[in-house]
Parts: C-alpha cells; sequence; structure tokens
C-alpha cells in the first residue's frame, strides 16, 4: 500500500499502530532490531517521509507533528521510537547535502537513511572524493537503512581534524553484529565498519559550515524548513522519546493497580492505597511539566523558522537544556512508578521495566544528557561561552 501524498492524518496512522509495537517489543529487544513488518508498517503509514524535501514525494512535516509521531512510537515501543527519530534527523541532514547527492540518495520518498555522529572514521582526501576507513559505533538501524551518514575526520592544516558528514550506501559498509546493551536495545544501533570506501566530493558535507549556516544544497537553501538548526532539531526529536516511554509506563501503571493489591499489606488493590495516589499523581506532574517544557521549546523552533530569525547562544542553550531536563523528567516519572510496580514488574514481558531500561540508556546519551545539557546552559547564564559548537 503506498502512503498518502501528505502528512495529513499521520499522527492517526501511527497511533493505529500502537498494538503492533507493544506486540513487537520484547521481541525487539531480544532480536536486537526492530522487526520487519514494524519497519514496513512505518514506511506505509508514511514515517519516513516528514523530512524528505517534498520534491521527491516527501512531506516536510511540521516539527510539531513530527514531535507527535515520534512520541507516538515510542509510547508502543521505546527501540522503534530512538530508530524512527534517529532516521528522521538523518533524512534532514541528507537534505542539507549538495543536490547532486540529494538526487542519488531520495530516489523514492521511503528511503531511510541512517547515521553515526561519533567521528571515529578516518577520511583521506583522494582524487575527487575522500576515501574512509575506520569503525564507527551507535549506528541506529543501520539494518533497515538504505544509506548511512558516516561521521568522519579529515586531516587539515595546522589544525584540529575537519568534521565531515559522509553520505555512504549501506551495500559499501559493513555492520557488526555488536549491539548488546541494557536500555533501547531494540534499536539495532550495531557498529559500521567501512574499509577503503570511496566517496565521490557531492556526498561530502562538512559540519562546521553547515553549523555556521552555510548550505551545500541550493534547491533547499531558501526553504526555511531547512534552515532550522539541525542540532536544535534532534534535541526537539529526542524529547517525544523519553515522553512516549513515560505516557506508555503511566497508562500501563493506572491499569495494573487495579489489578493488583500491595503484599504484605491489608490492600487487596493498589488503587486504594493512599501511598500509590501520592506516587501516581507525582509521576502524571512530573510527565505534565516534561511535556509544557517541550511545547515551549518546539514552539520557538517553529516560531523562529517561520519568522526566519537567528537564535542568541543563551537561546540555542536553553533549548538543550530543556531536552535533557525533559529527559530528566520522564526518567525521574518511571523510576517512580517502577518502584512503585511490585516485583512482578520485574518479568520482562512487562513493559515498565524495559521503560526504566531505555529511559536510562536515552539520558546516557552525549546530546541529551541532563546534567551536561544543565552545566552548558548554567555557563552562558554565568556570562560564560557554552565551551562547544554543538547548540
Amino acid at each position: 500500500m503506498a502512503p498518502p501524498p501528505s502528512d495529513a492524518g499521520l499522527v492517526e496512522r501511527v497511533r493505529v499502530l500502537q498494538p503492533l509495537l507493544r506486540e513487537r517489543a520484547l521481541r525487539t529487544e531480544q532480536e536486537r532490531r526492530v522487526t520487519e513488518d514494524v519497519v514496513s508498517a512505518l514506511t506505509d503509514a508514511g514515517v519516513y517521509r516528514m523530512n524528505v524535501p517534498r520534491r521527491y514525494g516527501g512531506y516536510q512535516s511540521r516539527l510539531s507533528t513530527q514531535v507527535e509521531v515520534l512520541g507516538e512510537i515510542a509510547a508502543g515501543c521505546g527501540s522503534t521510537g530512538f530508530m524512527a527519530l534517529i532516521q528522521a534527523g538523518c533524512s534532514f541532514i541528507a537534505a542539507l547535502f549538495p543536490d547532486e547527492a540529494q538526487d542519488e540518495i531520495f530516489t523514492g520518498p521511503d528511503v531511510r537513511i541512517g547515521g553515526t555522529l561519533v567521528p571515529d572514521a578516518v577520511a583521506v582526501a583522494a582524487e575527487g572524493g575522500y576515501v574512509l576507513n575506520g569503525t564507527s559505533g551507535f549506528a541506529t538501524g543501520c539494518q533497515n537503512a538504505d544509506w548511512h551518514l558516516l561521521t568522519a575526520r579529515a586531516a587539515s592544516e595546522g589544525g584540529p581534524p575537519e568534521l565531515l558528514w559522509t553520505a555512504v550506501p549501506m551495500a559499501d559498509l559493513e555492520i557488526l553484529d555488536d549491539w548488546y546493551v541494557s536500555g533501547l536495545a531494540g534499536s539495532g544501533s550495531n557498529s559500521v565498519v567501512a574499509r577503503d570506501v570511496f566517496v565521490p566530493a557531492h556526498r561530502v558535507l562538512p559540519v562546521g559550515p553547515l553549523l555556521a549556516g552555510e548550505f551545500a544544497s541550493k534547491a533547499n537553501a531558501g526553504d526555511l524548513f531547512y534552515r532550522m538548526p539541525v542540532l536544535l532539531l534532534f534535541c526537539a526529536w529526542t524529547a517525544p522519546n523519553a515522553l512516549g516511554l513515560a505516557r506508555a509506563a503511566l497508562a500501563e501503571f493506572t491499569e495494573r493497580i487495579h489489578r493488583r493489591g500491595i503484599t504484605y499489606t491489608f490492600h487487596e488493590r493498589q488503587y486504594e492505597a493512599g501511598v500509590t495516589h501520592l506516587q501516581v499523581a507525582e509521576a502524571a506532574l512530573k510527565i505534565s511539566c516534561a511535556e509544557l517544557l517541550t511545547a515551549d521549546f518546539v514552539a520557538r523552533i517553529e516560531a523562529a523558522a517561520e519568522s526566519g530569525v537567528s537564535y542568541t547562544q543563551a537561546e540555542r542553550a536553553r533549548i538543550r537544556a530543556q531536552s535533557g531536563y525533559t529527559t530528566r523528567l520522564c526518567k525521574e516519572a518511571v523510576d517512580l512508578l517502577s518502584s512503585a510496580s511490585g516485583a512482578s514488574s520485574l518479568h520482562r514481558d512487562v513493559p515498565v521495566q524495559r521503560a526504566v531500561r531505555d529511559l536510562h540508556a536515552l539520558s546516557l546519551h552525549s546530546f541529551v544528557n541532563p546534567t551536561t545539557n544543565l552545566e552548558l546552559y548554567g555557563r552562558v547564564l554565568s556570562g560564560l561561552d557554552a565551551g562547544t559548537p554543538f547548540l
């Protein structure tokens, strides 16, 4: 079935998939990758079109729509949600490459693009391009991807290495089966290996100029949609992963408390206990605060995109801090619900224990880590430079 030609109804189409995502969540974790039927269902819903340029049949969906979509996916399965957000982000980055590269990548609107953002590979200049070598970890969804945006470092004269995004067909890379982890275990974030892979110059995107607002794409250079800062977008794409997990955990908890008591107490049903009322209320308010934080910075990103205004360093640092704090609040909420769920929740088929591990893993991500992001924002509030270009 071909996806609809627009993103109208996309959120509802994804919401309908939640039973499938929940049913496959344990298998996804056990197989350490998102199952093929789920990937096909996301494709049929049009999820992979959200950031693909319209001239290739994509949607260029509003950021608020993307946040809703990614939240609905994560509510069904955190690992699937994480894969979806990484591939959404990499599709956006691919649309910033030179137009010749885009013509090669976007041969269809449902193309799946993964990427590694840590520059562990090395790029050596060669005639007409670069030769890549190296192993890069955390290649989320690589088994289901058509293309991979491999971050590499290239030697530069008299300075630090230059960071490059390079677009490589997945067929040119080797996948290592090394994703054995405790959280987001089904995201398929294995390592990929480049062995003397040649990448032509038009499929190379220098990171530094891009972060400075320079555009390699001529076709998208005037499109305000693609003028949104990609690093701030990753804040927006990541937040709904935490929110979806927390919302699902709260929904499951409020359903389970009607079916179980509290062992070694007189409470035959957990929902009757005063302590439960305090726990569920606090968890719900933490999630609500996280939702408000997310809605605030998503609205500010959208407003800036529509007006074409630039950001101050303080505004960028605040958005990054808000995304990290959203993750912290969701993690605290789910930790609270888990601690109130009893020993029976330790079973692998009870979703709350997976949500705990997934949120722990998400909060360790270097770009989302709450403590790091608070420090960056605190530096700026204190009158110092943020200390990083990744804002």
